[in-house]
């Protein structure tokens, strides 16, 4: 028997759907990752963090994620506990290969490292490429963080370099000049991003645009109101703007002086009031505030304050909330999503480890000594050989089932 599910009203009912007691429902107001098509022409924007510079397990840092109907990918912020949100889509590592950094505070890239060797780790086997501006002094550019970051990881590379498929490893970065005004920064496959400049902190954050097929998708990382996003943004179909903790709950609830909550909430972020005020000036399709604790005695404040300069369709973002934007509709939910998430699935085929070869390519990139990558002898020498036997009837397992041969370590 077929159902018909309505909701009444004193006129028409809402919507009326056929439904069934044995097939699953048609439309859902819940967002299961990877069970639904993306239209060629929709783009879906899924928040991977929307809190605070201090990460917590109901929110992580700055971080979306864009996905378009051509099958492109790309992050925009990777900031502190965003990684494992971004796990928990199991989405193949392969196609998040393409990451945005509006600047290099911890809560907008800091979960970059996770990103990039987890992802490896976990199936990526292309380089993981990052864009982020210059800054006022080479020192203080992407490009200078991004070597750093590849020095701080240095051990950890070398400790693996040879054991694993290693394709996924490279890290590349391409900087871009922070001064640019709508510059474009990337263009490929339909899809063009331009930057234009941030204010925060100092000179060097960046707001990002990406435009395709009709539409249009903005980011402001961090920044005070100003004339460049007043301008490049307007349209926008989706603009998320950071709106950071009311002034009174950065007193009440974080400590701060009222000298540095006024400094910090209004003059280094986008205070509630002033980003309504961006929205009503840019009129897009949909306003998204992100960049606040949203709890239950928060969120009504932050929106009642909005609402003192803003009137139009507006989203306070959480972790998970999902935008499927098209022509016609803008639709928010929140997606459900696992936690106790493994590898997702591989988009081509593994390669066994390069051993001396991998070696011998990382220690021309990184200058590590191809036998500082290796056990020395003090360290083989306190191995126990006591679980060879052990060891000896995994490989024997292992050759059994796939029907291949597998060389014990140390056998000729």
């Amino acid at each position: 028997m077929i159902a018909v599910l309505a909701i009444s009203s004193l006129s028409e009912p809402a919507f009326a759907q056929e439904v069934s007691p044995t097939e699953p429902f048609g439309e859902r107001d819940t967002y299961y990752p990877n069970t639904e098509a993306l239209g060629k022409d929709e783009m879906r924007v899924i928040a991977c963090g929307t809190g605070m510079p201090t990460t917590r397990a109901a929110q992580a840092a700055a971080c979306f994620l864009v996905e378009l109907g051509n099958g492109d990918k790309f992050i925009f912020d990777i900031g502190s506990g965003s990684a494992e949100r971004i796990s928990s889509l199991q989405i193949p590592y392969d196609y998040l290969d393409k990451v945005f950094i509006g600047h290099l505070h911890a809560d907008h890239f800091g979960s970059l490292a996770e990103l990039w060797i987890g992802g490896a780790l976990m199936g990526r086997q292309k380089p993981l490429r990052v864009w982020g501006p210059s800054g006022p002094s080479e020192e203080l550019g992407t490009a200078a963080a991004i070597e750093a970051l590849k020095m701080v990881y240095r051990w950890d590379l070398a400790g693996r370099v040879g054991l694993v498929d290693f394709r996924g490893y490279d890290l590349q970065v391409n900087e871009f000049d922070y001064k640019g005004e709508n510059a474009v920064v990337y263009e490929e496959d339909g899809v063009t991003i331009r930057s234009w400049p941030a204010i925060h902190s100092l000179d060097g954050p960046v707001s990002f645009g990406l435009e395709w097929n009709g539409l249009k998708f903005v980011f402001s990382s961090d920044t005070y109101p100003n004339n460049w996003f007043n301008e490049y943004a307007k349209d926008a179909d989706l603009a998320i703007h950071e709106c950071f903790v009311a002034v009174p709950s950065l007193v009440a609830k974080m400590g701060f002086t009222p000298e540095q909550a006024l400094l910090v909430g209004t003059q280094i972020h986008t205070a509630p009031e002033a980003f309504g005020k961006v929205m009503s000036e840019i009129e897009p399709r949909m306003a998204v505030a992100y960049h606040f604790f949203k709890d239950f005695d928060t969120t009504a404040e932050v929106y009642s304050r909005i609402r003192t300069t803003y009137e139009g369709p507006l989203s306070l973002a959480e972790d998970f909330m999902v935008w499927n934007i098209t022509e016609d509709e803008i639709r928010v939910r929140l997606a459900v999503v696992e936690e106790a998430t493994w590898a997702p699935p591989l988009t081509g085929e593994a390669q066994p480890p390069g051993g001396d070869a991998d070696r011998e390519a990382f220690s021309d990139s990184s200058g590590v000594a191809v036998e500082d990558m290796i056990y020395s002898d003090f360290i083989l020498g306190g191995s126990w050989d006591g679980v060879e036997d052990a060891l000896r009837g995994v490989y024997k397992e292992a050759e059994e089932k796939l029907g291949q041969t597998f060389p014990y370590p140390g056998d000729e």
